[in-house]
């Protein structure tokens, strides 16, 4: 089961959660699950045998989450780190994406990627954008037109 969640997860995050209530890690659980992702407790060797032997050794000791995200890679992580603004005691460890271990400072920096959903609205406003522009560029002749009239009219009054 984790080795299909893994197969399927476009990004793992690994987490240490000691310290979190249970209330806090229901919130963090509904947060994940929004952004499109999953929090998965585990035993850490299952962890382990399911992202690839010995590849995230060394954040695998203690009380660890697994974030899987599956829709978009960006999206659940960010998630994870606005709650570990809200509670301190989340640590994150490392991550996993495209068979490549990411560090802490690697997996911060995914976190500030825009998501998919903000690509793709800052690719529509930029296809959309000479469109609108070559709309106004018409417009303006005949809008210029009744501007140059007008002012001819006020003249002869």
């Amino acid at each position: 089961m984790l080795t299909q969640k893994v197969a399927q997860a476009k990004s793992i995050v690994v987490a240490d959660y000691s310290g979190t209530s249970v209330k806090d890690q229901v919130t963090l659980r509904s947060a994940i699950k929004k952004a499109g992702g999953e929090v998965i407790v585990a035993k850490n060797t299952l962890i382990d045998l399911a992202i690839g032997k010995g590849k995230l050794i060394d954040s695998l000791q203690g009380m660890n989450a697994a974030v899987f995200s599956y829709a978009d890679p960006v999206a659940p992580v960010k998630a994870l780190f606005e709650f570990q603004k809200k509670n301190e005691k989340l640590t994150i460890k490392q991550g996993f994406m495209d068979d490549r271990v990411l560090s802490q400072d690697e997996v911060v920096s995914l976190s500030k990627l825009p998501s998919k959903n903000e690509l793709i609205a800052k690719l529509l406003m930029i296809l959309n954008s000479p469109a609108t522009s070559l709309v106004n560029v018409l417009q303006a002749g005949p809008r210029n037109l009744v501007y140059a009239l007008n002012a001819v009219a006020e003249k002869k009054k």
